[in-house]
């Protein structure tokens, strides 16, 4: 519960502190985005282009943005490879239907506390963290879904 918490405060400076530091750039473009989501229901995805799992959760990520983005889903993801090469020869094999922000200094990483790749955090539409996720796989994703659709029900 605390960790939610600690989560759910750094999502918030992320989205309502303007920081004027020389390495905010990526920080800056996912603050933007999600300011500009508010009543969106947010999956925010951390990848990189070595993650094996994130192969597969990139055309589980499309078709959830495809199925949900009409009902309020936006898939939101924060690439974390040190050279940004690297991700777009990931994008041209596993294409993003969604945003992807380039994070190569670690800046936003670091301000979630990742665990493992990929590391996904669900928002609810009051600009909440609700779920936090390490890994994924066939079970997994299905658990995922049904965390999405119970959000997007509520008004």
């Amino acid at each position: 519960m605390v960790r939610m918490k600690v989560l759910v405060s750094l999502l918030l400076s992320l989205v309502f502190f303007v920081s004027t530091t020389a390495h905010a750039e990526p920080t800056l473009a996912l603050q933007k985005r999600l300011s500009s989501l508010k009543g969106q229901v947010i999956y925010v995805d951390f990848w990189a282009s070595w993650c094996g799992p994130c192969r597969k959760s990139f055309p589980w990520l499309n078709e959830m943005q495809a199925n949900y983005g009409p009902q309020g889903l936006t898939v939101l993801s924060v690439n974390v490879d040190a050279k940004k090469s690297f991700a777009l020869e990931f994008l041209e094999e596993f294409p993003a239907n969604f945003d992807v922000i380039y994070d190569p200094k670690g800046k936003i990483a670091r301000s979630y506390d990742l665990r493992g790749m990929p590391s996904s955090f669900i928002v609810d539409r009051q600009g909440t963290v609700v779920a936090t996720h390490v890994g994924f796989n066939e079970q997994k994703k299905h658990q995922y879904e049904t965390e999405i659709k119970n959000l997007l029900k509520q008004r």
